[in-house]
């Protein structure tokens, strides 16, 4: 990489309920909380910081595209079409928000889901090759 900016370090989530949510992500994602707060939450989760920062009800890290449909902000990635949709399957045993798993077009499969706020998440079947590389991932 020859950029300036070499990694994202921490992401911005609006929650409603600062402990609530970050209980959530814990149970429901496996995330660690190594800080918390009534304003805000600091958890690990997929090699990020995530900031669970308390916010006017109705909030979310959503957006509406240019046709009108909503969209997410942030994309996870597995190790393959299995381990996509074992997560898909554990996701919705733990009744969990989830959409159904999609071809887009391109490389992988992705499914969606939200959070406890509505914050729509996608999950992607392919790992990028530098994280593959940098961690020895086959």
């Amino acid at each position: 990489m020859n950029g300036k900016l070499l990694r994202v370090g921490t992401t911005y989530i609006p929650v409603g309920n600062v402990v609530s949510s970050a209980e959530w992500y814990e149970q429901k994602l496996g995330a660690e909380t190594t800080y918390i707060d009534q304003n805000k939450a600091i958890i690990n989760l997929a090699n990020q910081s995530f900031f669970l920062v308390k916010s006017d009800k109705d909030q979310t890290a959503n957006f509406m595209d240019a046709g009108g449909n909503e969209r997410f902000s942030v994309t996870f990635e597995v190790n393959g079409l299995s381990a996509l949709e074992s997560l898909h399957q554990e996701f919705i045993n733990q009744d969990m928000r989830v959409g159904e798993i999609e071809d887009r077009g391109h490389t992988g499969s992705n499914f969606v889901f939200y959070d406890l706020d509505g914050n729509k998440f996608d999950v992607w079947s392919e790992l990028s090759p530098e994280f593959k590389e940098k961690y020895q991932i086959t």
